[in-house]
């Protein structure tokens, strides 16, 4: 490989002509060492790259021992070879962690807050700061200060510099690893930041596009900001148009008026939800009278559409009305079948060994002790058959 691989040459070189020095597998995954590369590999909070190696998909991009190793899709042999860079991901990436430079240089140097961590997420981003919390007032003032330098066009470059050298520069930094040896490479953005960072960037800051602040959590004393740059900003803007158009449609209402008519829809809702319980129960004392008063010691009914809850409760005022009952119960739940059987403190029936019984022929799966067993079913089509069984064992 070249002193300085490709995409640290020429970040917006999306095809290179090169070779294939070297293969080998790493759990079962193929992977081939290059002359020279246009794949980024993962680190410093930025993904790698993806893209082709003579047609073959680019999976994952990781440095081992001091070499990049491009896992493959499958395996190719040494050899002359072309490489297709997936740009819009690249761009994507180049976008987010220049951002994350700028927003760090101007959150430190209006703000004071240190950034100690950066995330580059498939979606959204984040880094972390030193602050202790973060106003919604700070936020704008931060991201309208972060905008200001967007749209100054600030030049960005990179440059190697000796660890001697390095000593001399004012560089934002969280310090280099302990016995680091060698030359060290910064990222400049100019009249705001220099840093030490091996990733790919823009060539100004304009290149941004925009940058939009989203929300804060706590987090180790700190706060995580998250943000979205450049095409995320308009992708996650036309995602939030078309929900919001979609709620105009099912609320009838205009965008400033949304929330009011959502609270409008649950406040009824949630009326509609206490009546039905209201309904459902004053439903279950009715059935559970009209259970009780059937003649003979068993008793059973179907129920399309009602849960296990249902099904215990109406159990309970059945045997409650008439102790010396039992009763079997279906219902017709989610394409399952749910079954209960319970019976009185006066019932002579031995409702586990019934239970058991009852599952086998449903080839139910269920459980229960003393005087309740309960379980689920594929379907109840031999529910004639264990009501028969249940009356059999009742005599």
């Amino acid at each position: 490989m070249s002193l300085l691989p490709a995409y640290e040459r020429d970040p917006y070189a999306t095809s290179l002509e090169t070779r294939i020095m070297g293969t080998g597998e790493e759990k079962g995954r193929s992977f081939v060492i290059l002359e020279d590369t246009l794949f980024y590999p993962e680190g410093g909070g930025q993904p790698c790259d993806l893209g082709t190696v003579n047609g073959v998909a680019v999976l994952d991009v990781q440095k081992r021992d001091g070499e990049i190793r491009h896992y493959l899709a499958q395996a190719l042999p040494p050899g002359a070879t072309a490489l297709r860079l997936d740009w819009a991901r690249r761009f994507d990436h180049m976008q987010q962690h220049t951002g994350q430079h700028l927003l760090t240089a101007v959150a430190q140097d209006q703000c004071r807050w240190e950034t100690t961590a950066f995330h580059l997420g498939e979606s959204v981003c984040d880094i972390e700061l030193s602050a202790h919390s973060i106003s919604l007032r700070e936020m704008e003032q931060l991201e309208e200060a972060v905008a200001s330098e967007i749209r100054g066009h600030r030049e960005i470059s990179a440059r190697w510099v000796s660890l001697e050298a390095y000593g001399q520069e004012a560089v934002r930094s969280r310090g280099l690893p302990e016995g680091y040896r060698g030359d060290i490479r910064l990222v400049q953005i100019a009249g705001v930041d220099l840093n030490t960072c091996g990733g790919t960037h823009l060539r100004h800051t304009g290149e941004i596009e925009a940058l939009k602040l989203l929300t804060t959590e706590s987090i180790r004393g700190g706060t995580r900001l998250f943000y979205v740059a450049g095409g995320r900003v308009r992708k996650r803007l036309g995602a939030h148009e078309q929900r919001n158009a979609a709620l105009r449609s099912l609320l009838g209402a205009p965008d400033e008026d949304l929330a009011p008519a959502l609270q409008i829809k649950l406040d009824q809702l949630l009326a509609l939800e206490r009546r039905s319980r209201k309904l459902a129960e004053e439903l279950a004392e009715y059935q559970a009278a009209a259970l009780a008063a059937q003649p003979g010691s068993l008793v059973e009914a179907h129920l399309e559409g009602r849960d296990m809850a249902f099904l215990q409760k109406l159990a309970r005022q059945v045997l409650t009305a008439d102790p010396t009952k039992a009763v079997f119960l279906t219902a017709d739940a989610a394409g399952q079948g749910l079954f209960l059987l319970s019976a009185g403190e006066a019932s002579a029936l031995d409702v586990p060994s019934a239970g058991k019984a009852v599952a086998a022929i449903l080839n139910a799966k269920g459980g229960g002790s003393g005087r309740i067993f309960q379980g689920k079913a594929p379907d109840l089509g031999a529910r004639v058959e264990a009501l028969a069984k249940l009356r059999e064992l009742q005599d």
